[in-house]
């Protein structure tokens, strides 16, 4: 979980099998104490996930009323106010002038079209649905690091790479119909995320604080340039909601830091997958909002094939 949909925070990693066998390995070598420190990484990585998907959730609400535009700006500029002490520890100089600024510049493109991807297809999908077709990042990630990185690829990957991308298609729940623009935009937006994660691993001397200012620099001009276009006057109690965005989003990502300090990433990553579980109790709650047969089904697959490639990593 080197990147994250909604603005990044935690340091990049290489995320390669030799990495995580040695992380492991170093793990195993801090026993017991280690092992008392992973109960506290999973539940930090466990209420990351909840507040990931209650970020996510506020945003299905309040892109119905606003723009994409409007609540990137808001969000962005809630989130940067509240990295101030670490972008002013760091140093403006550090931050502006990163190690292969045209990777930096082609990553932040990507992830602010991935953003606004995400937050325009939730208005027209069940939240349970866009969340169930973004749970499909790591087989992509793994497709797309073979390709452009060159990291192995066995049989097993293979075959999962291939099950996740037929848990995709059953989510989409096949027909004519099914592949309506909404769901397209949702799965590129699971692609861009991917190919987002990927130049991350390309990226990983770089700090997590230039990585999140930068992104967040980009959802803020992408906002101030577009929310013109559909400004809404927001009440008081949605502009909060609006600047919540970007706390929530922070205050996960500590806790997801946190928890890969505490304990291995193959230890608390699989936790990930129980966003499902949260997006489906808050999306009938909030929204009445109630996934079929075909869309369990396919989150089943999905996040099987995730299980498989997060276990041959460890290998």
């Amino acid at each position: 979980m080197s990147n994250e949909r909604h603005g990044v925070l935690i340091e990049p990693a290489s995320g390669t099998g030799a990495d995580i066998a040695v992380e492991a390995e170093v793990w195993g070598a801090r026993q017991p104490a280690a092992r008392q420190n992973a109960r506290l990484g999973i539940a930090l990585m466990l209420a990351a996930i909840l507040m990931f998907v209650i970020n996510d959730a506020m945003g299905k609400w309040l892109v119905a009323t606003y723009s994409v535009g409007q609540l990137l700006l808001v969000r962005s500029l809630f989130g940067l106010a509240m990295l101030s002490p670490l972008i002013f520890r760091t140093g403006w100089r550090a931050i502006s002038r990163p190690a292969e600024p045209r990777l930096h510049l082609l990553r932040v493109m990507l992830t602010t079209a991935e953003v606004a991807a995400f937050y325009w297809s939730v208005a027209y999908l069940p939240l349970a649905d866009v969340v169930t077709f973004y749970m499909a990042t790591p087989v992509f990630v793994t497709a797309l690091a073979w390709w452009f990185l060159g990291e192995k690829l066995d049989w097993p990957r293979i075959a999962a790479i291939l099950a996740g991308l037929g848990g995709v298609v059953l989510a989409m729940r096949p027909s004519a119909a099914s592949f309506s623009l909404p769901a397209l935009i949702a799965i590129g937006g699971t692609f861009l995320f991917a190919l987002t994660m990927v130049i991350t691993r390309r990226l990983r001397g770089a700090k997590g604080i230039v990585l999140v200012t930068w992104q967040s620099g980009a959802a803020l001009l992408f906002g101030l340039v577009t929310a013109p276009l559909g400004w809404a006057a927001p009440s008081w109690r949605d502009f909060a909601l609006l600047g919540g965005l970007g706390i929530v989003a922070t205050l996960a990502h500590m806790a997801v830091n946190q928890a890969l300090k505490l304990a291995p990433a193959s230890v608390v990553m699989p936790y990930q997958y129980t966003q499902i579980v949260w997006a489906i109790v808050l999306g009938f709650l909030v929204f009445g909002d109630w996934p079929d047969g075909m869309m369990l089904a396919g989150s089943g697959v999905i996040v099987a094939a995730g299980m498989v490639i997060l276990w041959r990593e460890r290998g």
